[in-house]
């Protein structure tokens, strides 16, 4: 008997993403296509209120003390992932202009994932490892209905919880430590 035959395994090609219907989000995720919803108006309210990251953040090129350049969802290509987290940052000094492109080659220095039941195990599991392979150095996990952010630190190759904050506390969360952060302006 001969040996079996072995075929590898590809991702699905970009190609699927672009056909995908405007209201889904695609990603590919260690080799699987993965397709979830936009985010329910919870999930996108906090995923992106900037009253939470006062001068935290700046356009590219700015002054602003921050030094960071946070976006709503971009779209990260990473080795044969395709990423979009809820939130994503880049100091200014990594990346002092955008990319040409319609997505980021580079990975960023701080990713914010907001947690909801289609995407909780995907984002503590399959994101949280492409996070720390790429060398992301801060990943948040907020989750709208616990009312809870977790901060994560890359050391070693691996995550460790730095901090954590629920309802209305006032926390400094590791990048943006230089200010104190009103966690109830995420569930208003």
């Amino acid at each position: 008997m001969g040996k079996p035959e072995v075929t590898a395994v590809r991702p699905p090609p970009y190609a699927d993403i672009k056909a995908l219907a405007p209201n889904l989000i695609g990603e590919i995720l260690a080799g699987e296509l993965v397709v979830s919803p936009r985010p329910a108006p919870r999930h996108a309210r906090t995923s992106f209120n900037p009253g939470v990251l006062p001068g935290a953040t700046s356009g590219l090129g700015g002054g602003d003390p921050g030094g960071s350049c946070i976006l709503a969802e971009p779209e990260l290509h990473l080795r044969a992932d395709v990423v979009v987290p809820d939130l994503a940052g880049w100091r200014l000094e990594r990346m002092p202009v955008l990319p040409e492109t319609a997505f980021f080659p580079l990975a960023p220095d701080w990713i914010c994932e907001v947690l909801s039941d289609l995407t909780r195990r995907r984002d503590r599991v399959v994101k949280l490892s492409l996070s720390a392979r790429e060398r992301v150095a801060h990943v948040w996990l907020v989750d709208p209905i616990a009312r809870t952010l977790e901060v994560f630190r890359l050391e070693g190759g691996g995550w460790m919880l730095v901090g954590s904050g629920a309802n209305s506390d006032k926390v400094r969360a590791e990048p943006f430590d230089a200010i104190e952060l009103e966690l109830g302006l995420l569930w208003s």
